[in-house]
């Protein structure tokens, strides 16, 4: 139902009508889809070896984490810039409002993040409980921006390249 009602809308059409394909890729597959599962797997590790720091006590797991947390920001950093370009360059994406949501969400995790291993770089004592609440949260606004940025994807087919084939 709500389909054909926003069909009716023309604000809407206009912003379907704009090409919301990649720009910045390679061979049709889109830069920031592809680069964002590192940053996103790391993310859960660090909470996952956060969580066996606090069950265990095991310093080990304080090095893992610095650099799982390492791993999780400055790949972040780098799908994040590709992504920022996408948002920028593309007038199709920029013109939906949930590439916005997305964008934010993906901000304010990558700024989490930094704090996380900020933390963990400067102080590896105070993991808990600091190192383990900014886990806790990286792994929310994962979800959160995981959410929009599938929705974009998905519903709206941005970043998507079809070919004359399909």
């Amino acid at each position: 139902m709500e389909e054909t009602r926003d069909q009716g809308n023309p604000v809407i059409q206009k912003v379907e009508e704009k090409d919301a394909s990649s720009l910045v890729a390679i061979s049709g597959h889109p830069l920031h889809a592809m680069s964002v599962h590192f940053p996103i797997a790391f993310v859960f590790a660090t909470l996952g070896v956060d969580l066996l720091y606090w069950w265990t006590g095991d310093a080990f797991w304080l090095r893992v984490g610095l650099w799982s947390s390492g791993g999780a920001f400055f790949l972040g950093m780098a799908a994040g810039a590709v992504g920022t370009a996408e948002l920028l360059l593309v007038p199709g994406i920029r013109a939906r409002v949930a590439s916005w949501a997305h964008a934010i969400a993906a901000m304010t995790l990558i700024a989490v993040m930094g704090a996380n291993w900020g933390v963990r770089a400067t102080n590896l004592l105070d993991v808990l409980p600091q190192g383990l609440f900014l886990s806790g949260l990286s792994a929310v606004l994962t979800g959160i921006a995981g959410w929009h940025g599938g929705k974009l994807i998905f519903d709206h087919g941005v970043g998507l390249m079809v070919s004359s084939k399909d």
